[in-house]
């Protein structure tokens, strides 16, 4: 009985192992030594309140996202969407329309996006609908998975 039951555990191990090594949205292996020599993925998290803040003004502004901001090099994650607008519990934070979700393989990848041509041109052309903008920038530890049942 013992026997039958190392297989499925070894196979899950490995399977496993494979997946912490592997990354499926960038195509590549992300070791520990890949980590450690670009340190810990960064998340961007950036929510605009707009001064128009009417559907129109809302989806341009996502619009603009999805054009200038989405598929720069070094990035794992990209989206943007509006305010949830029937989610509004007491701790939900309303104070926004339009939010813009970017992850980095790590700061370096970060650093070049805030550089490059593509987002100075977002911010330029943008900017003016801008009320207030507010930037979470955070540093991400891997996710501890689920032991298998």
């Amino acid at each position: 009985m013992l026997a039958r039951l190392k297989m499925p555990v070894l196979g899950g191990l490995l399977a496993a192992a494979a997946l912490a090594v592997w990354n499926p949205l960038s195509g590549r292996a992300t070791g520990a030594a890949g980590a450690a020599a670009e340190g810990p993925q960064l998340a961007h998290m950036v929510y605009f309140k707009l001064k128009d803040p009417s559907g129109a003004s809302r989806a341009k502004l996502a619009a603009a996202c999805k054009l200038l901001l989405s598929g720069h090099e070094g990035t794992l994650y990209f989206g943007t969407g509006t305010l949830a607008g029937d989610l509004s519990r007491p701790i939900n934070d309303r104070d926004f329309d339009v939010s813009l979700h970017l992850v980095f393989t790590s700061k370096a990848a970060h650093d070049k996006y805030q550089e490059h041509p593509r987002h100075r041109k977002f911010i330029e052309e943008n900017k003016d609908n801008w009320e207030k903008v507010r930037v979470f920038d955070s540093y991400l530890s891997p996710a501890l998975r689920a032991p298998a049942e």
